[in-house]
């Protein structure tokens, strides 16, 4: 049976990271299942989904600390297992568009929990608008819908959300 680990990391960015750590990784006898990496200012940030079996799981707990300290990262662990699939969820890809300010992943993130609906993977970014140079702000979602749920109803109340704090959106079944 396969034991799973996710595995965070974060320290300051430089080449050869990621080589470094998928090599810790791969010494210990874990295979890497899933992975989101990213450069936040001039630090890196790494998530992984780690597994193996509970000898190699085991081995790459215990030495995380010390994996830290020798790639001079910031590096916690802890077991998961690995998730089943959810029919009973419908996967839906949301995109927004606003001119920048506060608010407006807590806006979003409301709007879904309030429906049940559970945000699984989120992405934003801040770009200035070509020409103008306004501060934009962009945000990717994907969302898992309860299958029950009245999609066209859905998308009218998202809409009307969007309209109200002057988002331009898109919400649409994730495209396989």
């Amino acid at each position: 049976m396969e034991n799973c680990l996710v595995i965070t990391a974060l320290g300051q960015d430089r080449p050869g990271i990621v080589s470094d750590l998928s090599q810790a990784i791969l010494d210990t006898g874990c295979n890497i299942l899933d992975s989101r990496m990213t450069v936040l200012g001039g630090e890196f940030a790494i998530l992984l989904m780690v597994s193996g079996n509970w000898n190699a799981i085991a081995k790459l707990e215990s030495g995380h600390k010390s994996l830290g300290q020798k790639f001079e990262l910031t590096v916690t662990t802890k077991r998961t297992n690995d998730r089943s699939a959810r029919p009973e969820l419908l996967p839906y890809a949301v995109d927004v568009v606003s001119i920048d300010h506060p608010g407006i992943v807590n806006q979003l993130a409301g709007f879904f929990s309030e429906r049940n609906i559970n945000i699984e993977d989120l992405r934003t970014d801040c770009y200035s608008a070509p020409h103008t140079g306004t501060p934009m702000f962009t945000v990717s979602l994907v969302i898992g819908i309860p299958a029950a749920t009245h999609i066209a109803s859905l998308r009218e109340q998202f809409i009307s959300f969007c309209d109200e704090y002057n988002l331009d959106a898109i919400l649409e079944p994730v495209k396989a």
